[in-house]
């Protein structure tokens, strides 16, 4: 009887890779890999293949979502199998399907976890994890999709003191990345059409290539932050909601925010 690990790779680069994930992949039968639900601006494939010491099949969205019959869960009914996913497995609903799948199936899963932007973004500029409310995930408009959900979102937790954590779109397909200043953008749309003026003396932390040997972290208000240059993906946005003054210090002196915030 076979099994499907899901092996975490962290965020940036294949020495994210816990020892006990580098070593569950050695072991594995069969190793499969997909990096369509974040990108990992550091990672080399041929240098992640040479350290495990095994080929890496690289899955589509299709594979993963839509066909995990043909492909990996086929091979998870009789080998051992090991899925790398970037950042922590099962952050992304797609994974927990595919575990949901197994299961159906009677195959046996585990999870080896990594390091997750969910808690590195808010540690890196030094913001509260408790405090943070509904995270939201800002798509790429389209004519036919342009959903106010994501501002609305927002809108709560800052109604409700907490901050939110911003996910930008990825097309990886297409090598398409949403920047900090293109979910500025997004919200700031929304802000003046719905004329709440949410984001009107509010502080909000763009992060780039969290995990990286030198990420850029910038905090400012809307109108100055939106021409700031955060340079390659991955980036992250995050909008505070009432800050504890411990926080406030941590976003002037780490992530560079005006030191006017310490007033508010």
């Amino acid at each position: 009887m076979g099994k499907l690990i899901f092996v975490g790779l962290g965020l940036w680069d294949e020495c994210d890779l816990t020892l006990r994930g580098l070593e569950e992949a050695r072991k594995a039968d069969k190793i499969y890999a997909e990096f369509y639900t974040s990108v990992m601006g550091g990672l080399n494939l041929k240098h992640l293949e040479e350290l495990i010491g095994k080929s890496i099949l690289v899955l589509s969205r299709k594979n993963v979502e839509e066909n995990p019959h043909e492909s990996i869960l086929q091979e998870a009914q009789e080998s051992n199998v090991v899925f790398l996913v970037p950042g922590d497995p099962l952050i992304s609903t797609t994974h927990v399907d595919l575990r949901l799948r197994a299961l159906e199936r009677g195959i046996d899963s585990r999870i080896i976890h990594a390091p997750s932007i969910i808690s590195a973004a808010p540690s890196i500029c030094g913001l509260a994890n408790y405090k943070f409310g509904m995270s939201v995930s800002i798509p790429f408009p389209e004519a036919s999709y342009f959903p106010e959900s994501p501002y609305l979102a927002v809108r709560k937790n800052r109604f409700r003191g907490l901050h939110t954590l911003v996910f930008l779109d990825i097309k990886a397909d297409a090598s398409r990345y949403m920047t900090v200043n293109e979910g500025l953008e997004f919200l700031i749309h929304f802000d003046r059409k719905k004329r709440r003026q949410i984001l009107r003396d509010v502080v909000l932390v763009g992060v780039a290539r969290v995990g990286s040997p030198e990420p850029v972290v910038h905090a400012d208000f809307v109108d100055n932050l939106i021409s700031f240059d955060f340079g390659p993906p991955p980036h992250m946005l995050m909008v505070t909601g009432k800050l504890h003054f411990k926080e406030a210090e941590a976003l002037v002196k780490l992530a560079g925010a005006p030191k006017k915030i310490l007033e508010i």
